[in-house]
């Protein structure tokens, strides 16, 4: 079981990304679970949500303490203690951010894989606003095995069907290109 846990702010779509990565999961035959964890915030207020991922039937439904990655679509969260805790040694923290991070976060991430991405640009400009969450995944896909890139394009397309399919799921495309073009990785598309 891969467990993922995604912070942002509240308006930022951080339950709709932790949905659309079930849903991409899904698509692969997969099970996968996504719990949001938010009360009565406002928006801009900070917002989790947990993804748990197994090939076989998923039993807990605990909120995620010790994810196996950390996804972060705003990066002013990092000031936040709570964000990188409990991220297991060899986990990853993948965090929306164009800046170098602070001297702290690497330090609480030692013994992790830490990738920035661009989302909310990459987003600016494919989708016309600042909803980060479709190029997050796309990010994610690039760089671990949880899910595929065509997974996410067909969660995209179900689950933010519209007049910004398009965009998301060019941000998704352009995301995974530039984030496995910076880690030179290889990742798969699809299953074929």
């Amino acid at each position: 079981m891969v467990d993922v846990r995604i912070h942002g702010r509240g308006g930022q779509g951080v339950v709709t990304t932790a949905e659309v990565l079930a849903l991409a999961c899904f698509v692969e035959g997969r099970h996968a679970q996504a719990v949001p964890s938010f009360g009565s915030e406002r928006t801009g207020a900070p917002v989790a949500a947990f993804v748990r991922v197994s090939d076989q039937p998923i039993r807990s439904h605990d909120p995620v303490e010790e994810p196996d990655i950390v996804v972060v679509q705003d990066a002013t969260l990092l000031s936040l203690p709570s964000v990188v805790a409990g991220l297991r040694p060899g986990g990853r923290l993948l965090v929306n951010t164009h800046r170098s991070l602070p001297a702290a976060v690497l330090a609480a991430t030692a013994g992790r894989t830490v990738t920035t991405v661009s989302a909310s640009a990459i987003a600016t400009r494919c989708v016309g606003r600042d909803v980060p969450g479709p190029a997050m995944l796309g990010a994610l896909a690039a760089v671990t095995g949880v899910v595929l890139v065509d997974s996410v394009i067909a969660a995209v397309q179900d689950r933010l069907a519209g007049r910004s399919t398009a965009g998301n799921v060019a941000a998704v495309t352009e995301a995974f290109e530039t984030t496995l073009a910076a880690v030179g990785g290889e990742a798969r598309a699809s299953a074929t």
